[in-house]
This record gives C-alpha cells, sequence and structure tokens, in this order.
C-alpha cells in the first residue's frame, strides 16, 4: 500500500470515528429527550413517536390494513349495523383515557376472526361480529383493542423500532466500508417490521384490563368479557376447521395466540381483573343482546354465503382449481345477488380462463354494486392495459392505488401503462415499488433502467440494469439490460 493510499484511509478511519461520536452525543440525547406520560398509568415511558406522528400513521396504515391485511376485504356494506355499532364505539371512546384523539369504526369484510385498533381508527371483522352473541361483548373486544391504542402500545412499538433503527445506524456507520453495514441495517428493517407484528402479553392483558374498564364505565355486565374470550376461541377454531385444519397448526392464528396463555389461565386472569374493576351500575340486563342480535341478523346470514361458498371459491381460485372456484362462487351469487366480491372473484376467475369479455362484465357489475370495489377497480384496470387502451388503465389503476396503496399489482399495471406512453417519471414512481416488493420479477428491472436512462438518472438505470441480468440474464429483457450495462459504463469511465 503507498504512503497515499494509507493517508487516505486513516482519514477515512478518522472521519468515521469522528461521525460515529457524533451519532452516538445525538443518539443519548435522543433517549434522554424521547419521554413522555404514559395516559393510562401516569408514569414516564419511552417514546420517539408525538401524538401528531401515531395519528398520521394510522391514516397512512389504514387503506394497506383494510384491503391487505390477513383477510383483507375493505369494508363490509351494512350500514345499518355500521351506524349501531359506531355509537357503541363512540361511547368507549368517550370514557377511553385518549378521547381527544380522532377515531371511526369500520366492518372488515373477512371471515377471519380479529379485531384491530390503530390511532384514529378501531376495526371489527365481519367473521367475529357474526360469532358475538351480546352488545356487551361487542364493547370489550373494541375495548380491549382501543385499550391498546389508550396505553401508546402501537407507539412504543413505533418508538422501540426507531432505537433499533437507529442503533444499527450506529452500526452501520461503524462499519462503513464493509460489507458488514448493509447486512446490518437490512437485518434491522426486517426485525423491526416483525416488532410491529403483535403485542406482547403484558400488553394484551393492560389492553384487558382496559376493555373491562370501559364496558363497566357505560353500564355493561363485565363478566361478559369471559364470554367474549371463549367466544373468540370458538369462532377461531371454527374457522380453522372450515379450512381444513386444527388450531395448533401453524399461521396466523398461532401468532394471534401466541402472546396469550390457554383459555382457562387466560379467563382466571380476566376474572381477577374483573372482581378488581371499581363497580358500576348495570343498565338493563347489561347486554343488550335482543337489539345487538336484531342489528347483526343480516350480517350473519350473509356471513354463512362467505364462509360456505365464497371463502371456498378464493382458496380453489389460489390452488389453480378454477372449475371448483367456479362453481363455489355460482352459489354464492345465486344466494346474494348484494355482494360486489362475488362478482369481483367471478371476474378473476374469468380472467383465469382467459375470458377477457365476461371478466370485464362481471368487474362492471361489482363495481355497479359498489363504485369504490377496489378489486374491481385493479380487474378492469389490468384488462384494458391487456387491451392497450392505456388512458382507460390509468384512470382505473389510479383510483385502486388510491383506495389500497400497498396493491402491487396495481402499481405494476398503473406503472408499465405510463412506461408504455413515454410517462417514465411517473412510471418509476409505480415499478420501484413493485420492483422491491417483487425482485425477481423476470422484465421490471430492466422497464425500470430504460425509464431511469429517459430521465437521465443514469446511475439508477445502471444500476437497475445490474438486477435484470442478475435475476434473468438470458431472456430478451435480460439481453437488453447487458447490453445497455456495457454502454452506460463506458460513458462512466469516460
Amino acid at each position: 500500500m503507498s504512503i497515499k493510499t494509507k493517508t487516505m484511509v486513516s482519514k477515512k478511519r478518522y472521519f468515521i470515528r469522528k461521525s460515529f461520536l457524533l451519532y452516538l452525543v445525538c443518539f443519548l440525547y435522543l433517549c434522554i429527550a424521547g419521554c413522555a406520560t404514559n395516559p393510562v398509568t401516569g408514569q414516564s415511558q419511552f417514546m420517539l413517536v408525538s401524538e401528531e406522528q401515531e395519528v398520521q400513521m394510522g391514516k397512512e396504515l389504514y387503506p394497506n390494513a383494510m384491503w391487505g391485511a390477513e383477510g383483507g376485504g375493505g369494508e363490509f356494506k351494512d350500514e345499518k349495523a355500521k351506524s349501531y355499532l359506531k355509537n357503541v364505539v363512540l361511547n368507549l371512546h368517550k370514557v377511553s383515557h385518549r378521547s381527544n384523539l380522532p377515531v371511526d369504526f369500520a366492518i372488515q369484510n373477512s371471515s377471519v376472526p380479529n379485531a384491530w385498533a390503530i390511532p384514529g381508527y378501531v376495526v371489527i371483522t365481519r367473521g367475529l361480529l357474526a360469532g358475538l352473541d351480546n352488545e356487551a361483548e361487542f364493547a370489550f373486544v373494541m375495548g380491549h383493542e382501543m385499550g391498546h391504542v389508550s396505553a401508546r402500545h402501537s407507539a412504543s412499538q413505533m418508538s422501540m423500532s426507531i432505537l433499533h433503527q437507529a442503533l444499527l445506524l450506529g452500526a452501520g456507520i461503524a462499519l462503513a466500508g464493509s460489507d458488514y453495514s448493509d447486512a446490518a441495517l437490512t437485518l434491522g428493517a426486517l426485525g423491526s417490521s416483525l416488532l410491529l407484528l403483535k403485542y406482547s402479553r403484558n400488553d394484551e392483558l393492560e389492553a384487558d384490563a382496559l376493555g373491562v374498564q370501559y364496558m363497566t364505565k357505560l353500564g355493561y355486565n363485565p363478566n361478559n368479557a369471559i364470554s367474549a374470550h371463549r367466544n373468540l376461541e370458538k369462532i377461531s377454531n371454527e374457522y380453522m376447521k372450515s379450512l381444513g385444519k386444527s388450531s395448533k397448526e401453524s399461521g396466523f392464528f398461532e401468532e394471534l395466540l401466541s402472546t396469550h396463555p390457554r383459555t382457562s389461565i387466560r379467563i382466571d386472569e380476566i376474572q381477577h381483573i374483573i372482581n378488581r374493576t371499581p363497580k358500576y351500575a348495570i343498565m338493563g340486563d347489561g347486554t343488550n343482546k335482543q337489539q345487538f342480535q336484531s342489528v347483526i341478523y343480516n350480517l350473519k346470514k350473509v356471513n354463512n354465503i362467505y364462509t360456505a361458498h365464497y371463502d371456498k371459491a378464493v382458496r380453489a381460485l389460489n390452488n389453480n382449481n378454477i372449475d371448483e372456484a367456479a362453481v363455489e362462487i355460482s352459489k354464492a351469487m345465486s344466494k346474494d345477488q348484494t355482494q360486489a366480491p362475488f362478482y369481483g372473484l367471478s371476474g378473476f376467475i374469468m380472467l383465469k380462463k382467459k375470458d377477457s369479455v365476461n371478466a370485464e362484465k362481471y368487474f362492471n357489475y361489482a363495481l355497479r354494486l359498489d363504485n369504490n370495489y377496489q378489486p374491481a377497480l385493479r380487474g378492469m384496470g389490468s384488462i384494458n392495459y391487456m387491451k392497450g387502451n392505456f388512458a382507460e388503465a390509468k384512470r382505473y389503476l389510479n383510483r385502486s392505488i388510491a383506495l389500497f396503496p400497498g396493491d402491487m399489482s396495481s402499481r405494476y399495471f398503473l406503472g408499465m401503462s405510463y412506461y408504455k406512453t413515454n410517462d417514465f417519471k411517473s412510471a418509476i414512481t409505480h415499478l420501484k415499488p413493485f420492483a422491491d416488493a417483487q425482485q425477481k420479477h423476470p422484465n421490471v428491472h430492466g422497464v425500470l433502467g430504460m425509464c431511469y436512462e429517459n430521465v437521465n438518472d443514469l446511475n439508477s438505470a445502471y444500476n437497475e440494469y445490474a438486477m435484470q441480468v442478475k435475476v434473468a440474464p438470458n431472456n430478451d429483457m435480460g439481453r437488453l439490460a447487458a447490453s445497455r450495462l456495457t454502454s452506460l459504463g463506458i460513458k462512466k469511465n469516460k
């Protein structure tokens, strides 16, 4: 190594050490400053997320969670049920610890028995709602989910995720110039995303206590917290049975229940919570079962059609059993002609059969039933793209993305529609997230390379062509990418 090279390396190491020390000072300040008072306990807790940031994150997460989370499906359309249940949620919100936050309520059109809350929103699935016995059970489930928001459990997870990333950023600075820095940050991103998937057992128990507290304040019989938990287990087992699986098999419910002890212990814990919760006068029979069952009567009837036929059709289509899927969805449509998902799924079955004419008819009918049924918008967008009607494709797909920003299929067809019409900047906006999500796609990196070349971003073009050659070197796009790499490499060296 020459003296000049040694001097450069020494200066680089000095700069890295200096940068790391500066980072460490800023990081320590962040930790000291990042404390807030927990709204529930009144105690100081580590918090790097402001209330305004919580609400903004909730707004950004909500559409993707409604359409893309386990079960997906968007919102179940039943205005009578929504209005009645939203009133219960608003009453719970008034007695919660963070009644200053905005809140909205929705029924998610999914057979997966689940409920969730994020700042600004509280949601229950059709599948769980159909299995509850009375309003008090519903109030406990919603109170429990709202308790997570009240106690800032999500914000705490976000703060720990930020801390995790900050630590790894420090590691990245300290290891700069080595392969380890990229590896540390990549693993960190993965770990932080996993951190947000579930709550700890202590968080769940605190949410149980808050759910009991909120329902009791409103005059519900708190013993319905126990029956709600028993019903949740029953509904979950029935759902798993409908999938041909046991509740002990790995998958979503193992993750969902992994922070919960077995039922007998959980019920004992809830009973202890009830015993120590201050008593309030019980209103009426403490359950309001009759009105609750009357309001959700239609939902339960429709839910039975989803579980008996629609869900089976979805699974059959996913397994490429097209004829079985067609039979099941026909049964669903014969029993209820008001559900946009039934006709939307029929459209995708027709696409699988390469019958775009009938696919378009089904998608259009789904949109007549629900003008914002996102999968039908995606279907119409993809059909128009394949027909070369790029203006119409963009119209449908932009609406699709507005409803479900995380829908990568819509982003792909929308990005390709912009590419085909030489709007390369807009094409990059949609194709880049698709390429990041589907890194092994056989053509998208080459298309992105051409888009970047056309907007004169040659470094990004070079990187995308290199990725194309790595993923699919032997197809037409791979050979084109290799040719462009050679050309761009010459330009870089001039």
